[in-house]
């Protein structure tokens, strides 16, 4: 996708753990000319299945806080006790070199970014994904092997939370349709596109 504007669109995507925003984001990127990803950082240890720069980038927690310290940090956040962040550096540079950045971030991050967006992120879209039910969430959650009773009970209450705050986003989508999910972002994406060519004609 050709990038009319120069600077590349920043998009957010929020919603409960579980929903499927890992392999949604994969895919849309793997796809998608001129799309990157921003990996975060966190201070959780690392699934079975996950490797180091991957789906996060794993630091402990006295590396986490000097970046803390020094700045280096969009916006970071305790989740379930754990530390979770996004380096700055990377997303701006890919930013004005006229790439579009994705970011799955928490509810707390959406928050924090769009408080910078009017001079930092200017026109960064906040997209909340769903689950078709609170039932289908809960399946999904234990599908995944890595919750205990207290985990799942934790994260079904933050979930609840996250959802009931949707509407503040500029869109939701709800994954029931893995392919129908995907091509909805990718049709949100055209639009922004769409958007952003019409106030530069």
């Amino acid at each position: 996708m050709t990038n009319v504007t120069g600077k590349g669109i920043f998009f957010l995507v929020a919603g409960p753990a579980g929903v499927g925003k890992t392999t949604l984001l994969a895919q849309l990127v793997a796809g998608e000319e001129g799309l990157v990803k921003a990996v975060s950082v966190t201070t959780r240890p690392p699934r079975a299945n996950e490797t180091d720069g991957a789906a996060y980038y794993f630091w402990d927690e006295t590396r986490f806080l000097a970046a803390v310290e020094k700045g280096e940090f969009l916006e970071e956040a305790v989740v379930h006790g754990q530390h979770y962040g996004t380096l700055a550096r990377f997303v701006e540079d890919q930013l004005a070199a006229g790439l579009d950045v994705i970011k799955d971030i928490d509810v707390q991050g959406v928050q924090q970014v769009r408080r910078l967006a009017a001079y930092r992120y200017p026109g960064s879209v906040a997209i909340f994904i769903m689950p078709p039910s609170r039932e289908e969430l809960v399946k999904r959650l234990q599908g995944r092997g890595s919750e205990d009773r207290a985990s799942l009970a934790r994260r079904l209450k933050t979930a609840e939370a996250e959802m009931a705050r949707a509407k503040e986003y500029d869109y939701v989508v709800v994954n029931d349709s893995l392919p129908e999910a995907l091509a909805r972002l990718q049709a949100i994406r055209r639009d922004e596109h769409r958007k952003r060519e019409g106030k530069c004609s």
